[in-house]
């Protein structure tokens, strides 16, 4: 493949990763509620990983891995633990 097409494709990804996360970021500060709020920390979660993939894919260096599934694991401890001692809003 041509190295201007796929940076230009790379581009592209990043470009609309980070639109990805301002529009997350907005969800989880202006949430109406708790669970919208505990989605936008997954979904950012994931969008970071997949920020992570496009580095590697970028400068192919493989170092960023092991961050990779230390995030994966805290975003999926994070949700386990939301998902269990979360209360209903509104409820004391």
């Amino acid at each position: 493949m041509d190295p201007t097409v796929y940076n230009a494709f790379l581009a592209v990804a990043g470009v609309l990763l980070a639109l990805g996360f301002l529009l997350l970021a907005w969800r989880v500060i202006v949430g109406p509620d708790s669970l919208d709020r505990v989605l936008g920390n997954d979904a950012i979660t994931a969008s970071l990983q997949c920020a992570l993939a496009l580095y590697i894919c970028w400068t192919l260096d493989t170092t960023v891995v092991n961050a990779m599934i230390v995030i994966a694991l805290l975003g999926f401890i994070a949700s386990l633990s939301v998902a269990r001692f979360r209360k209903r809003d509104g409820s004391l």
